[in-house]
């Protein structure tokens, strides 16, 4: 097996077995993964063959407008669940066994969580049979540790209950954050009358999950049809509009507090780029000893990191715990590992 980072993860099999594509946005595989729907995941243009699992295809759909047919397994292709958002599934691509001795199951992660948050559970790597990992490290430098997923989920909701005589703006990718604040805030809310709204696009998501989805989940957003007149309203928009002039002034006007969710609140500069008052380490990633707990728990024959700390995570796999590791560069032509 050859592994090559172009457009998407590429798994060129030996011995006339079809070329695997995954969460590419060209689909050129004779088979096409797609771990899960955010946009960076999926395609353009739809390929004949799509492996994924029904909730990412109908939120895909949902999200581009675009339909297609899938299949939740293929011909040496297992899918189980990533824990990244709902539908995410991580790929097990088996190969034939021969008497090579080199691997022949690998895992592809694609985005992937080990905790269980809300009503999502995590990934788990106990489960995992593979000779290789191929996994994303987003999170893969040291720095990056978050606190306890209860710790932080009860911190959330402590702060929106310590504010309940204004407007809150809290922002979330449309797919999987917002979701999980609807999730939170409504947890911190009860049965009170505190209204929270959501943006047309987080709607369709969770339209999309509710519908797809085969247990009762069900998220209690509700589209906004104007954000003048607010008073103790929680708003959830999404990340990409924390500093969109429109949401600066309704901010202002309303008397409202901004929030923003992700990771990168580790780092203080992230407060500031999006102009928020407060910040929380909610993320849909692993933090860096997750990273490692995985791998560990795995316990792959070599790993190969892609996305974020790659170069940093694979060097600290290599020098600290004695794997064979190396990140996949992008348009890399060979590698110095052939498996």
């Amino acid at each position: 097996m050859t592994i090559r980072h172009r457009d998407g993860i590429h798994f060129e099999r030996e011995g006339g077995e079809p070329r695997v594509v995954a969460d590419a946005r060209s689909a050129v595989g004779a088979v096409n993964v797609v771990s899960h729907a955010h946009a960076d995941h999926t395609f353009r243009t739809t390929p004949e063959t799509v492996v994924c699992s029904a909730e990412t295809a109908a939120i895909a759909e949902a999200r581009t407008g675009t339909g297609f047919e899938f299949v939740e397994s293929a011909p040496g292709i297992d899918l189980i669940p990533a824990g990244h958002v709902v539908g995410s599934r991580a790929a097990i691509i088996k190969l034939p066994d021969t008497a090579d001795g080199g691997p022949r199951r690998y895992c592809y992660t694609g985005d992937f969580s080990t905790r269980d948050r809300c009503y999502l559970e995590g990934f788990d790597p106990r489960a995992v049979d593979a000779d290789a990992l191929i996994m994303e490290t987003t999170y893969g430098l040291p720095k990056y540790r978050f606190p306890a997923q209860d710790d932080l989920e009860a911190a959330i909701t402590d702060w929106i209950r310590d504010n309940d005589d204004r407007p809150l703006f809290l922002f979330g990718y449309s797919l999987g954050r917002s979701q999980k604040l609807q999730w939170l805030a409504r947890d911190a809310t009860g049965d009170d009358d505190r209204e929270i709204l959501v943006s047309a696009s987080i709607r369709d998501v969770n339209d999309a999950i509710e519908t797809a989805t085969e247990v009762d989940l069900a998220f209690p957003g509700r589209r906004y049809d104007s954000l003048r007149g607010l008073t103790d309203e929680i708003v959830i928009l999404p990340s990409n509009q924390a500093r969109a002039d429109w949401v600066e002034t309704a901010v202002e006007r309303e008397d409202g507090l901004k929030a923003g969710f992700s990771g990168w609140a580790v780092d203080d500069s992230f407060r500031y780029r999006g102009n928020y008052d407060v910040t929380f380490p909610l993320t849909d990633h692993c933090d860096f000893d997750e990273l490692v707990a995985t791998v560990r728990a795995i316990d792959p024959e070599i790993v190969y990191t892609t996305h974020g700390s790659d170069e940093e995570f694979a060097d600290t796999l290599a020098t600290e715990y004695g794997y064979r590791a190396q990140p996949l560069k992008r348009n890399q032509t060979t590698l110095g590992e052939f498996c």
